[in-house]
């Protein structure tokens, strides 16, 4: 059984570390929101140990990252409150170790993994990273079996999406704090552009249509992804739109920085992620269809310029059988 106190730091990892989905948490129904504070502690501790690689080696990383798959498996008994808390969750919702293993594996590849040649190897890792998060989240919600089938693919892809935006937003970070570079070098050649030059932290315009095409790729993928909200439960459908909105609003932000986010790292005020909460929870108010609550306060999402330069579909999105 998962203790408040378990509850409560989880809640304090993501409110200090992850402020966007916070926002989007909170609107969760309590026996939701709990376990997903759980799982999120848990996310970032793994990440905590691939970040530490200034202060650890690969091995002493890898076998910490071992160690904590046991643990979140309940393969072995642990200490940590945050890693005892989600063998609790994952026992009690059922969450696949399929699952576990995925992510525990993704995060073991960014030990010596930090650049991605084509988008099928960085979609590849994505299915541990992020597509597993979201199917772990689809887990705690409790659905009856034919409905969980019908919202996996979609959680699958709005994870995905999550984590695209979250590359895109981050590429100066990412080089600058981690030396990794998640846009896919085939996509920066096809563009004229290189790996060297993002290191050098140059942007010119070869970067921007690099970034400009993988934005649009992604935005596919949250078309796909908030096309299954609405097999999640009443409850919860809100939480899972907000959390789309507020990702998606920063592909605004990056069109408005011309696509430079090699200078800057944009990032949603206070102000801006209430306005979109209000929007959002006013347009829910009449109008219960999530697609369309999306694209209402999402307005221009989809970028029709960029579009209709890459063709009626955008580039291509991978599809699971």
């Amino acid at each position: 059984m998962v203790e408040q106190t378990q509850v409560a730091r989880g809640k304090r990892i993501q409110r200090r570390t992850g402020k966007t989905f916070h926002v989007a948490t909170r609107l969760l129904p309590k026996r939701i929101r709990h376990p997903t504070y759980v799982l999120y502690g848990f996310f970032r501790i793994a990440d905590e140990i691939v970040d530490a690689e200034d202060t650890a080696p690969p091995a002493e990383q890898r076998a910490e990252l071992d160690r904590l798959r046991r643990a979140a498996l309940g393969e072995e008994p642990t200490d940590d409150p945050v890693l005892d808390a989600f063998a609790a969750v994952r026992e009690e919702h059922g969450i696949p170790g399929e699952d576990v293993d995925s992510f525990v594996d993704a995060m073991a590849s960014d030990v010596d993994t930090d650049r991605y040649e084509t988008y099928d190897r960085l979609e590849a890792y994505m299915d541990g990273s992020a597509a597993a998060v979201g199917r772990m989240m689809t887990a705690i919600m409790d659905l009856d079996p034919e409905t969980e089938a019908a919202a996996l693919p979609h959680a699958t892809r709005l994870g995905e999406a999550f984590q695209m935006t979250n590359f895109i937003r981050d590429v100066r970070e990412d080089v600058v704090e981690r030396d990794r570079i998640y846009l896919p070098l085939e996509t920066l050649r096809r563009h004229g552009a290189s790996a060297e030059q993002l290191l050098r932290l140059e942007f010119d315009e070869n970067v921007a249509a690099a970034i400009r095409e993988e934005l649009v790729r992604t935005e596919r993928l949250y078309e796909e992804g908030v096309a299954g909200i609405k097999y999640l439960p009443a409850d919860c459908q809100l939480a899972v739109l907000l959390a789309a909105v507020l990702y998606a609003d920063h592909h605004r932000l990056v069109r408005d920085l011309g696509y430079d986010t090699v200078s800057t790292t944009p990032e949603l005020s206070f102000a801006r992620k209430l306005s979109l909460l209000v929007r959002t929870r006013w347009k829910w108010q009449w109008n219960r269809d999530p697609e369309a609550v999306f694209y209402e306060v999402c307005h221009g999402f989809g970028g029709g310029r960029e579009r209709r330069e890459h063709g009626s579909h955008g580039p291509r999105v991978a599809h699971s059988d």
